[in-house]
């Protein structure tokens, strides 16, 4: 355990880069098309630059237990911050798009180490009676950093260029590389570890994890933009998915010495259960900041600096409750009673939300449901992470924190991939109903129609362009009522899938007190 000053410098470093991973989620998406003109690339080659990221991430967080038993853990995330920070100048300095997706690979490499591994040190950091404020404060990364990403990047975009949102990472990640260099240090269980010798290393498990979990990202991140299972490149995919994630969980239950344990499940119900929570978590996490910016500066009209904006203080809030929510825990409230409060306060902000987009919606009514949203996922987030880690000592650790780190990270991938679809077709589908209303044989319609084209003509429009003109505004008023119906839904399925997910609470195992200490033993 560390003390004084060297506490705190380790919590500042493993915050930041904890930070620094996961705004670079999103920080990009309000860039893209910036990086479109830029890099002469198309709609669809620019949506690689997220969707490499994602799944180099998603590839490496459940191997990172093995990779810092195998290297040492202040090794591992030396490594891993000199890589993120390497690959940040790449980005910038890229002069195509497949430059660009290539370094975004890598980046997303040493990324993915930085989460897992971060809990892993705030745990050895903090002794067993502040355990949940060390949790806390990994927390505070983990919710803000999504949700901060299109406020940084809109700042950015906006007032300078699109290869300095790679940039701002550099100082923060040469300090990081500093500080790790003075002041982390393994447990000696890591010191005293010997390697595996690469003949028993698990290969086959790596080799099935890449080509399962990796395709199936790739699934969840172009499938809307490849049209799904109507495009043989999908379906493709989709099959290696399949086969990789069957041959994996094969293998990892019967190898001597798996790469990713996935035995434990079995031997800790808590964490099965909070390995299934984590999943739903990510799912309303990503897919509530993924829609709202896109609802925003589609139908408001706002710009990706201006929807930050508005996202921050939720954001903040979610952080400040992090501490709070330690404390409770630390003070003895168990998880399984703040679970379903944080799960029904998050269905209350998706509910207020379907209730109040509309098109005159300003900044100031979307203040209390964001408000309301960051205190959902604060008490949501830590209690899932405490009790699904509670009871589990040294390697098993380890494997569960990569493990519900993957699993959150797929169920962010899901909500995003599940929402854009249904967004984008129901739209289509909604349209019919108002459609039906829309004739010129009906009274209101043509006096419309009249309206617009008079109006249209006094701005010196002829007649036949002037009528050409309030069909396409009749046209664009019946899209934006359509579009906004069609929000509204989502927001209301996303809170409802929160609902349904609610009974899982009943399989939590209340902890015994002396089960959350053997995490120290962990890492």
């Amino acid at each position: 355990m560390e003390t004084g000053f060297t506490k705190w410098i380790i919590v500042i470093t493993v915050v930041m880069c904890c930070l620094l991973e996961l705004i670079d989620t999103s920080i990009v998406n309000v860039a893209l098309t910036q990086m479109m003109g830029n890099l002469s690339a198309t709609q669809q080659e620019v949506t690689w630059v997220i969707a490499s990221y994602g799944i180099a991430n998603v590839i490496v967080i459940p191997m990172t237990g093995f990779l810092a038993e195998q290297f040492g853990r202040k090794n591992y995330y030396l490594v891993s911050v000199v890589i993120f920070t390497l690959a940040s100048i790449a980005c910038g300095q890229s002069t195509n798009i497949w430059e660009l997706v290539a370094f975004r690979f890598i980046q997303g490499i040493g990324g993915g180490a930085l989460m897992a591994t971060s809990q892993a040190i705030l745990v050895d950091t903090f002794p067993p009676k502040q355990l949940p404020l060390g949790q806390a404060l990994f927390g505070m990364g983990v919710i803000i950093g999504p949700t901060i990403g299109p406020t940084l990047g809109g700042y950015i975009v906006d007032n300078y260029d699109w290869p300095w949102i790679f940039y701002v990472n550099v100082p923060v990640g040469i300090l990081a590389s500093i500080f790790t260099m003075l002041f982390i240090r393994d447990p000696e269980r890591i010191k005293n570890a010997i390697p595996r010798p690469l003949s028993q290393i698990d290969w086959a498990g790596i080799f099935l994890l890449i080509l399962g979990v990796g395709s199936l990202q790739l699934v969840l991140e172009q499938g809307e933009t490849e049209d799904w299972f109507e495009s043989a490149y999908i379906n493709s995919f989709a099959v290696l998915a399949a086969i990789g994630i069957i041959g994996f969980v094969w293998r990892e239950l019967t190898a001597r010495q798996p790469i990713v344990d996935l035995r434990i499940l079995g031997r800790s119900r808590n964490l099965a259960v909070g390995a299934v929570l984590s999943f739903v978590l990510g799912f309303g996490m990503f897919a509530s900041v993924f829609i709202f910016p896109i609802f925003t500066q589609r139908i408001l009209g706002f710009s990706a600096a201006q929807t930050g904006y508005i996202l921050l203080p939720g954001a903040l809030a979610s952080g400040m409750m992090m501490p709070v929510i330690g404390k409770m825990l630390q003070a003895g409230v168990p998880q399984k009673y703040m679970i379903p409060v944080g799960f029904l306060i998050f269905f209350v902000f998706t509910f207020w939300m379907a209730r109040i987009i509309s098109p005159t919606a300003g900044e100031s009514d979307f203040f209390w449901p964001l408000m309301v949203r960051g205190l959902g996922m604060g008490l949501i987030f830590l209690p899932i992470t405490t009790m699904s880690l509670a009871g589990l000592s040294g390697k098993d650790a380890g494997q569960a924190a990569g493990l519900t780190g993957m699993i959150r990270q797929l169920g962010g991938s899901f909500g995003v991939a599940i929402v854009g679809t249904y967004l984008e077709r129901s739209i289509a589908q909604n349209r019919i109903g108002p459609l039906a209303n829309i004739s010129l044989y009906d009274t209101d319609t043509v006096q419309r129609i009249q309206a617009f084209t008079q109006n249209f003509m006094s701005r010196g429009f002829p007649l036949e362009q002037a009528r050409q003109q309030a069909y396409a505004a009749l046209e664009g008023i019946l899209m934006k009522q359509v579009s906004i119906i069609t929000y509204s839904q989502v927001f209301t399925m996303i809170g409802l899938f929160f609902v349904v997910c609610l009974p899982l609470v009943l399989f939590i195992k209340r902890a015994r007190r002396g089960e959350a200490i053997d995490l120290n033993a962990a890492h």
